[in-house]
C-alpha cells in the first residue's frame, strides 16, 4: 500500500451492532474510520424490530472494544445476565457507541457503489495500489465520492427478505398481494398491528427463529382473541429437529422459544402445513389462497407473514471482485461452515480474516451480510470477525489468525433436511463438517475455483 492510501480511513458501511464494533476495533489498532450510515441514526435495522428479545445476554451482545471506548463517557453496561430487546441494545448501547464515535460516524449516507479508483473490476494494472472508492447518496440528494484504504461492508440483509415462492423468486400473485403480506415479525403491542391479526387467520411461512417468534406471539393474541389461528408453512417435515435445541441448546433463550413454538401447535393455536412450498397467491373475495408446486390448496387466510430469512445486496459492491460461494452468496472460505444443506449447526466454528478474505484485497464483507442466505448469525460472531480484521489490517497477522472467541451450541447438529423429508434425531446427530464443500463462484475474476473444507 503507497502512502497516501495509508493516510485514509476504513470506511465501515452500517452503523449496526457489527460495524460500530468494527469502528471501535480499528480505533483500538491505532486505525481510523469512518462509519457511513444511510439510515438518521445508529442501528436504523435493529431500530424495526425494537419488540424483538436477543438470544443473547447483555454480556453476550456488547463488544469488548467498544466497551472500553465507552468506559471515559460514563456508560454503565446492563446486568450482564439479562436479554434486552432490539430497543434496548439500540438505546442503551449501540446508540451511545455511535456517539461516542462523534463524526466518525456520517448518518443519511447511503452507500450506491463501492470499487477502485479508476479502475472498473476488469482492469488488473495497478489495482491493489488504489484506494477504494465508495460512492453515496446524501440525504438531501447530493453525491458524494469518498476515497479508503479498505472496506468493510457491514450493511447486513435487513432490506432484503426473501420471498414466498418457494423457487426463490416472488411467488405470482405474492406483489399484487404486498397489502396483506408482510416480512418482518408483527409488535403486537402495537395497537395497529394487534387490530390485524386478532380474530384472523394468518399464515406465518418459515422454520427459523422468527417464524417461532411470531407462532408464540400469534398464540399468546389467540388466548384473549377468538377466532385467532395460525396456519404454519413448513417447506420441509417436522423431525426431532424442528422445534431447535430446546434445553440442550446453551443460549437457554433460544431453546426456550422453539419450545413455545412447538406448545403453540399442540394446543392447537396453529396448524403445520409440512413439505408446502408456495407456487402462487390467489385472491379469494377479501383473503388470500396459497397454491404448493405439488397442487395442494391451503385454506384461505387473511394475512401471511413470510418469514423465510434474508439475502445479501451485492449490487453496489458489484465492481469490487468478491469471491462468493454459487450457494449461499457467501465469502468462499466461510461457506462450508455454514452451508444448511450440509448442517443445521446454529453455530459456526470462530473465524476470522482469513475465512473473510476475498480476490479484492482489503474488501470484507462481515456481520449477517457475510452469511449471504445461511441462518443461525450471532452477534459474537461478528465481534470476532472485525476484531480479526482490525488486527490484519493494522499488521498483526498473529492476532488475526488467533481464535477469541467459543461459541454455545444449539444441541442440534446435523443434516438440515431441506427439501420435503424430515429427519429423525438420530440421523441429525452427525459431524458438522463430514459433508465435503460445495463448488464456489468467484465474481470478476474468472473460473470457479474449490473451496476449503471445515
Amino acid at each position: 500500500m503507497n502512502a497516501p492510501t495509508e493516510t485514509l480511513p476504513v470506511v465501515v458501511i452500517g452503523a449496526g451492532p457489527i460495524g460500530l464494533a468494527a469502528a471501535a476495533q480499528l480505533i483500538a489498532r491505532g486505525i481510523e474510520p469512518l462509519v457511513l450510515e444511510a439510515g438518521p441514526a445508529a442501528a436504523t435495522a435493529v431500530r424495526e424490530w425494537s419488540h424483538v428479545r436477543l438470544f443473547s445476554t447483555w454480556s453476550e451482545a456488547v463488544d469488548p472494544a467498544a466497551e472500553k471506548l465507552l468506559a471515559p463517557t460514563g456508560w454503565v453496561r446492563p446486568d450482564g445476565g439479562t436479554y434486552p430487546t432490539g430497543g434496548d441494545w439500540a438505546a442503551r448501547y449501540l446508540q451511545p457507541l455511535a456517539d461516542a464515535l462523534g463524526d466518525r460516524v456520517r448518518y443519511g449516507a447511503q452507500v450506491t457503489g463501492v470499487s477502485r479508483a479508476g479502475r472498473d473490476r476488469v482492469v488488473d494494472a495497478d489495482r491493489e495500489a488504489q484506494p477504494f472508492t465508495i460512492h453515496i447518496l446524501c440525504a438531501d440528494g447530493r453525491e458524494e465520492r469518498i476515497l479508503a484504504r479498505a472496506v468493510i461492508d457491514a450493511s447486513g440483509t435487513w432490506t432484503t427478505p426473501n420471498p414466498l415462492g418457494g423457487d426463490g423468486l416472488p411467488a405470482p400473485g405474492e406483489r399484487t398481494a404486498a397489502d396483506r403480506i408482510s416480512y418482518r415479525v408483527p409488535d403486537l403491542t402495537d395497537p395497529a398491528a394487534r387490530a390485524r391479526y386478532a380474530g384472523k387467520r394468518t399464515a406465518v411461512v418459515g422454520t427459523g427463529a422468527s417464524a417461532f417468534t411470531a407462532l408464540a406471539l400469534l398464540a399468546d393474541l389467540a388466548e384473549g382473541a377468538p377466532g385467532t389461528h395460525t396456519t404454519w408453512i413448513l417447506r420441509r417435515g417436522i423431525g426431532g429437529d424442528t422445534f431447535g435445541g430446546g434445553s440442550a441448546d446453551q443460549l437457554p433463550a433460544r431453546g426456550a422459544l422453539g419450545l413455545r413454538a412447538k406448545a403453540a401447535v399442540e394446543a392447537g393455536h396453529a396448524t403445520a402445513a409440512t413439505g408446502f412450498r408456495t407456487a402462487a397467491v390467489e385472491r379469494e373475495g377479501d383473503r388470500l389462497v396459497l397454491l404448493a408446486e405439488d397442487g395442494r390448496r391451503l385454506d384461505p387466510v387473511d394475512e401471511v407473514i413470510v418469514l423465510t430469512g434474508f439475502r445479501p445486496d451485492l449490487a453496489f459492491v458489484s465492481e469490487l471482485r468478491l469471491a462468493l460461494d454459487e450457494r449461499l452468496q457467501a465469502p468462499v472460505g466461510l461457506a462450508p461452515l455454514i452451508d444448511p444443506n450440509v448442517h443445521s449447526c446454529g453455530t459456526v466454528y470462530p473465524h476470522g480474516v482469513q475465512e473473510l478474505s476475498h480476490p479484492e484485497q482489503d474488501a470484507y464483507l462481515v456481520g449477517m451480510k457475510s452469511y449471504g442466505r445461511a441462518p443461525t448469525f450471532l452477534a459474537l460472531t461478528g465481534y470476532e470477525q472485525v476484531r480479526s480484521i482490525a488486527a490484519a489490517l493494522a499488521g498483526d497477522h498473529e492476532a488475526a489468525e488467533r481464535v477469541e472467541l467459543v461459541l454455545p451450541e444449539t444441541g442440534v447438529c446435523g443434516g438440515a433436511g431441506l427439501f420435503d423429508q424430515p429427519e429423525t434425531a438420530e440421523d441429525s446427530a452427525g459431524d458438522c463438517c463430514s459433508t465435503p464443500a460445495p463448488a464456489t463462484l468467484q465474481t470478476g475474476i474468472g473460473a470457479p475455483a474449490p473451496s476449503g473444507g471445515c
